[in-house]
């Protein structure tokens, strides 16, 4: 059950037809007959809660999972809102300052995937890089908050993303970041999404990408420079975060564009990633 032993909810299936479920304490449940599906509406309707109650009250039929795919574990989001640099070791490995306020980039929602789904290299890349991030899925609907206080309150739960960028397209195209990080298959999420009321400190999660087994990023939510709370806060004094906008938090230090041999993805490659008390994702490279 990609390693899962705490509460939270996910969609499994084929593309287009995943199923919700929902595990308390790493027991899982068919949650199909509460709600068609993860939506945004439902999130906003405090709709893990009812979910993760229904499973300890017995409600719902339990589940055995034989190897199904692990869908993203809410429904295409309206938008994905990115972060950039926004870890102290990154910044440094990169050379760059580290910023005095968020760098804001958008990815193209239809590139979320499912976490255990196939990565596509772009055709005529030469420089697909891996970004373990933590992922902040929005339950309420947020604009013009007061302060960073406020954010807790706004936010549905916590997934893993692979924000995967290609960086000639990024750097070297015209400097717009968008294009280096909306190709296919580009923003793997899930597989739970975990309720914000589990996890008793996001802002001091371990998280760690492999390369074919080598270890190549490994830090904590910890070395963010704007913290979870206050990025909510930021994003929301310029746009509407709505039920179901996911905001990838930033990578730490081990992306290849950081590293001395610039050893990219390349077909055959298998990544591994991994969030303490979130779970983990494997992508095999296309």
């Amino acid at each position: 059950m990609n390693g899962f032993t705490g509460t939270g909810v996910a969609r499994i299936g084929a593309p287009g037809m995943e199923r919700p479920i929902v595990a308390v304490d790493g027991n899982v449940c068919d949650a199909s007959s509460l709600t068609a599906d993860i939506t945004g509406e439902f999130l906003a309707n405090d709709g893990i809660d009812q979910l993760v109650a229904a499973a300890i009250d017995g409600t719902l039929p339990s589940l055995t999972l034989n190897g199904e795919r692990f869908g993203p574990p809410i429904v295409q989001p309206s938008k994905v809102v990115c972060i950039g640099l926004n870890f102290h070791d990154h910044a440094r490995e990169t050379g760059a300052a580290s910023p005095e306020e968020p760098i804001i980039f958008l990815k193209d929602p239809g590139c979320v995937v499912g976490p255990n789904d196939d990565v596509l290299i772009p055709r005529n890349s030469v420089k697909t890089d891996w970004e373990v991030e933590l992922a902040v899925v929005i339950g309420r609907t947020a604009r013009y908050l007061d302060d960073p206080s406020h954010s807790p309150s706004h936010i549905a739960g916590f997934t893993i993303a692979n924000d995967v960028s290609e960086r000639e397209f990024q750097h070297e195209r015209g400097g717009q970041w968008d294009k280096g990080k909306s190709c296919e298959t580009f923003n793997p999420l899930g597989p739970w999404l975990v309720p914000a009321s589990s996890l008793s400190d996001p802002q001091n999660l371990a998280m760690t990408l492999a390369l074919n087994g080598n270890v190549r990023q490994s830090s904590s939510t910890s070395e963010m420079i704007f913290g979870i709370n206050h990025l909510i806060w930021y994003l929301s004094q310029f746009m509407v975060l709505r039920p179901g906008d996911v905001i990838n938090t930033g990578t730490p230090a081990g992306v290849a564009k950081g590293s001395a041999d610039l050893r990219y993805l390349r077909t055959g490659d298998v990544l591994d990633l991994n969030i303490d008390q979130l779970g983990s994702q494997r992508q095999s490279i296309h």
